[in-house]
């Protein structure tokens, strides 16, 4: 697999349920190497968009192109386990089909969760939780990592390492990772391209790093190369509550 490989594209993708927008022409393209981030609103399609890519549903117009024998790595927001269903993470992991002994310690060194092994799925906190959903997601070592809301759960400082440790998969796979946030502002540094949707593709960019931003500052009290920068869109058309599109004047900038 080479940088710059594509892996997946989707064109055209067109939503309806129950007379309802979900998706209006949103494209989308993920390559080997690189990280896309899709931010938006809750209910804004972000999940859908996802579901579509993956081939779990099929959208009522558009297409969706993989590359032949792509292996995906898929994380979902977070698992929901019976109280009464005992598991631990050791299991869990090895209910994972044609993983050899070799990759499954690998991953687990990697992703730094020996210690919880033997530990009941259960007991996890938020952030271990999100480690081992992670782990999970490595295990057949995917050309295609993707990540729905991945630090769901996870405390500030959580967030940050979690953030910054994709991009050492990244780096270190050379797979393509498609990540969901649902935050407008915080996304990651190390992101290669932000897709802005709201039902429809709002914008499409580099985030921006923001040294020394108050706001930033509040949050973490430490540097903005930690992991973490807010990323500054601009639209050529606002949104209003209803979706109703408003052309404005290039020098517009939304937040």
């Amino acid at each position: 697999m080479k940088k710059g490989e594509q892996l997946v594209s989707a064109e055209g993708i067109h939503v309806q349920w129950s007379g309802r927008l979900i998706l209006e022409g949103v494209d989308l393209s993920v390559t080997a190497g690189e990280i896309v981030t899709l931010i938006g609103p809750n209910g804004a399609g972000k999940t859908t968009l996802v579901r579509i890519v993956l081939g779990l549903l099929r959208p009522d117009r558009g297409s969706v192109w993989q590359r032949p024998k792509l292996r995906i790595g898929y994380m979902p927001q977070r698992l929901q386990l019976s109280e009464n269903m005992p598991l631990t993470v050791r299991r869990f992991l090895r209910l994972i089909p044609r993983v050899h002994l070799s990759g499954f310690d690998k991953v687990i060194r990697e992703m730094g969760i020996t210690h919880l092994l033997d530990n009941p799925m259960q007991s996890l906190s938020g952030g271990e939780h999100q480690r081992v959903l992670l782990a999970r997601a490595l295990m057949r070592a995917p050309d295609l990592l993707v990540l729905d809301e991945p630090v769901q759960g996870v405390d500030v400082a959580g967030q940050a390492e979690l953030y910054r440790h994709i991009g050492r998969i990244r780096d270190f796979y050379g797979c393509g990772v498609l990540m969901v946030s649902h935050d407008l502002h915080l996304v990651m540094a190390t992101t290669d391209q932000v897709m802005c949707i709201n039902h429809h593709v709002c914008c499409v960019g580099h985030p921006e790093s923001v040294s020394q931003h108050p706001a930033y500052l509040e949050l973490f009290g430490r540097p903005v190369d930690d992991g973490l920068a807010f990323y500054t869109h601009r639209h050529d058309h606002i949104c209003d509550e209803h979706d109703a599109v408003t052309e404005v004047g290039s020098g517009y900038v939304d937040g």
